[in-house]
């Protein structure tokens, strides 16, 4: 783990991610949305970017529940939060696991806007 400093957040090392954990994290509607955005981004984005429909502390719960879990990567530039996708650990660790939430996830939002139109 990281020496967490004013301007630093823990995140678990690779080795202590577990996979409950991970599930966990991916298992809120809100969460798995900014794991789909973050996937589809493909690159670093500010905590701004991500309009979730709830409050700024529930929305720092969320981004919180991921890191904490190994799913993102949050470092301080300047005064943005910025949020990365942990690919390459969660692949290492559960190979094709993203990948097939990831896919799961988009067909159910397929599905189900399908079912509303």
């Amino acid at each position: 783990m990281q020496n967490p400093t004013s301007r630093s957040l823990e995140h678990p090392g690779r080795d202590a991610i577990r996979l409950e954990g991970v599930l966990h994290a991916l298992s809120d509607p809100l969460r798995l949305e900014v794991v789909r955005e973050l996937a589809a981004a493909d690159c670093e984005q500010s905590c701004s970017v991500f309009e979730l429909p709830v409050s700024k502390s529930t929305t720092t719960h969320h981004f919180r529940v991921l890191r904490e879990n190994g799913v993102i990567r949050q470092i301080y530039r300047g005064t943005a939060k910025m949020n990365s996708l942990r690919r390459d650990d969660l692949d290492a660790l559960f190979p094709g696991l993203l990948d097939s939430v990831l896919t799961a996830a988009a067909r159910q939002a397929g599905r189900l806007a399908a079912a509303e139109g």
